[in-house]
């Protein structure tokens, strides 16, 4: 049988491992940060009813610029952008990918932070782009002071910085990503996947974007929106940034459906957004009982938790696999994560979490 050895691989791809959680049909699943509140049946009707106007047409090719789209998440977002501000793909995961494409590449770094989203450095050796693992400090938070060291020191044609960072949980200061900007002439992405469940009145790296031509910020509907299987991300920038990227993009990326759905769902913002509180409380109180069980979970501004204290991931992670509770082993030492459920789901993991305690010490 042939293998991946026997194949003419680049040679920075041999060795890689695919990305990829478990994906395993339990009754609590808590392991890649999903909204777990499913959309309101009101909304899904709206969407459905879009879907089905939309296909009657599919027979010709969808929008290639995706124009209503761009209108409507440039009103989401605010700030005072416009669609000529706004870029989207297939997930924020395809947005990233372009940004790599189009000012990445061979002969060219980027700079991210460890432990962080573990796609990046995929997506760096995908653009064979040399990815370069800056550090952090205590409790996985990141001064500017240690991430403009990290600039200075590397001198990257890119930089990744995820805020909230995943899959620690800890938030960015905007002094850190103006500290980097300053530090850098090339481009500096902030990833604000998760920037929905932030605590009320944090202020987003959108603020930053007037007068910083090379700083772009990464959206996603898939968390806040609960539209992970849909798979749009987009990001605000520079136009001139998302004339670049349709250099690099796909002939209509984007399809019809995905359109649809998308500019369905941004018409009832508040409806989707409605579950984020809900989702903050489970956040806030995953954090407050682990801590009382003896766990060190560090802050977090995202829809999931980092917890540390556990001897032995491994054996935590099975056993409470064993009772139909999926998380995530994240590779951390003496660390798991686990998102932010419905009541319920949050409930099942921390009475067994509870009961497993001995076994996590």
């Amino acid at each position: 049988m042939t293998s991946l050895d026997d194949l003419p691989l680049r040679a920075n791809l041999r060795g890689q491992i695919p990305y990829g959680a478990p994906q395993l049909h339990v009754p609590v699943a808590l392991n890649v940060n999903e909204n777990t509140h499913p959309i309101p049946p009101k909304v899904a009707a709206d969407i459905a009813e879009a879907l089905a106007a939309a296909i009657l047409t599919v027979n010709r090719y969808p929008d290639r610029e995706f124009t209503q789209l761009r209108d409507d998440l440039a009103g989401y977002l605010g700030h005072g952008l416009t669609r000529d501000n706004i870029w989207a793909a297939n997930g924020s995961n395809e947005v990233l990918q372009q940004v790599l494409q189009a000012f990445g590449g061979p002969g060219r770094s980027l700079l991210g932070f460890a432990p962080t989203y573990s796609m990046y450095s995929i997506l760096a050796s995908g653009t064979d782009t040399r990815w370069i693992a800056g550090g952090r400090d205590a409790d996985y938070e990141l001064s500017p002071e240690t991430a403009a060291r990290w600039v200075r020191e590397t001198s990257p044609d890119i930089v990744f910085l995820c805020s909230p960072n995943n899959p620690t949980g800890t938030p960015l200061s905007l002094a850190t990503i103006e500290a980097v900007y300053d530090a850098t002439d090339g481009i500096v992405v902030v990833d604000e996947a998760y920037a929905e469940f932030a605590p009320a009145g944090t202020e987003s790296a959108l603020s930053l974007l007037r007068g910083r031509e090379r700083l772009l910020v990464s959206r996603t509907m898939s968390k806040a929106f609960a539209f992970a299987g849909v798979r749009l991300g987009y990001l605000a920038a520079d136009p001139a940034v998302t004339d670049a990227l349709r250099l690099v993009r796909l002939p209509y990326h984007l399809s019809a459906l995905t359109q649809a759905a998308a500019v369905a769902a941004l018409a009832h913002t508040g409806e989707m957004l409605a579950m984020v509180d809900d989702i903050r409380v489970q956040r806030d109180r995953l954090v407050t009982e682990l801590r009382a069980l003896g766990f060190s979970p560090l802050r977090s501004g995202s829809n999931f938790v980092l917890f540390g204290g556990v001897t032995d991931p491994h054996a935590t992670f099975e056993a409470l696999l064993a009772e139909g509770i999926l998380i995530r082993d994240v590779g951390i030492p003496g660390h798991l994560r686990v998102s932010a459920g419905t009541e319920a789901e949050t409930s099942a993991f921390l009475t067994a979490i509870a009961r497993l305690r001995p076994a996590a010490e």
